[in-house]
């Protein structure tokens, strides 16, 4: 029955780019980008920050470091998605809330929700990082007369960071694909938009092999570029590349 109806289904694949669903399709690229690329930042500014508390000795900054991580990284990103789309908003001054209604309030919660999510699992790698480093460079750059925030920021961050670019790639994927959640608060991104062309010609089929094949293609490239910047960045004897290993 199953394959009766699959050989009467109607392939029309020129909804994809008869108008408006081409451009919706368009739209809905450019939204996950913007997005991705914003919530990027900001995990990123959060996993550095609180990655190198991580490995402090004071017990303050590790565990205001350890609070964050671990209240961030443990709640659905889901659960996320709805906490500052429609939890915080309600607990904000009038003219916040106006302003977030006139400047998409939906798009602000997305990118904080990815942000802070991606940032606690980011933290975590940082941590690994800039513990991976041998603690003869602490050491070296304290006998020089650095203090111990100039040396993480001049010496062992950048050390960690040139370490951590195959786990930021997996992260930087991950935060790409976990955008389509934005789709539950009615974020236009490209999943928003295959559904939506799915619900306007009833060709469910065509939208969501499109919706596929974008993030396919998107993640592609993102893997490719982040495989450029390990080459670029990888330290001679300290980074052992395995050619033709497995992910």
């Amino acid at each position: 029955m199953t394959l009766l109806l699959a050989l009467q289904y109607q392939f029309e694949w020129s909804v994809l780019w008869t108008a408006p669903y081409g451009r919706w399709l368009l739209q809905g690229i450019v939204t996950t980008l913007e997005i991705s690329a914003l919530a990027w930042l900001l995990a990123a500014a959060l996993g550095g920050l609180f990655g190198a508390f991580r490995t402090m000795s004071g017990l303050g900054p590790r565990g205001l470091a350890a609070a964050y991580v671990e209240f961030f990284r443990n709640v659905p990103l889901l659960v996320w998605m709805f906490f500052w789309y429609f939890g915080v908003p309600q607990v904000l001054p009038a003219t916040a809330q106006d302003w977030l209604n006139r400047h998409g309030g939906e798009f602000v919660a997305a990118v904080v929700a990815l942000g802070v999510y991606h940032g606690a699992r980011l933290a975590e790698v940082v941590r690994a990082g800039i513990q991976s480093v041998p603690p003869t460079q602490l050491e070296a750059a304290l006998s020089t007369g650095l203090t111990v925030g100039q040396a993480y920021r001049r010496v062992l961050v950048p050390i960690a960071v040139r370490l951590i670019v195959p786990p930021l790639t997996n992260e930087s994927l991950n935060l790409l694909k976990n955008s389509s959640l934005a789709l539950t608060i009615s974020v236009t991104e490209v999943t928003f938009m295959t559904r939506q062309i799915e619900a306007y010609t009833a060709k469910g089929f065509e939208a969501i092999t499109a919706g596929t094949l974008i993030y396919l293609g998107l993640c592609l490239v993102v893997a490719a570029v982040m495989s450029r910047v390990e080459r670029r960045l990888a330290i001679p004897g300290l980074v052992v590349r395995t050619e033709g290993a497995e992910h």
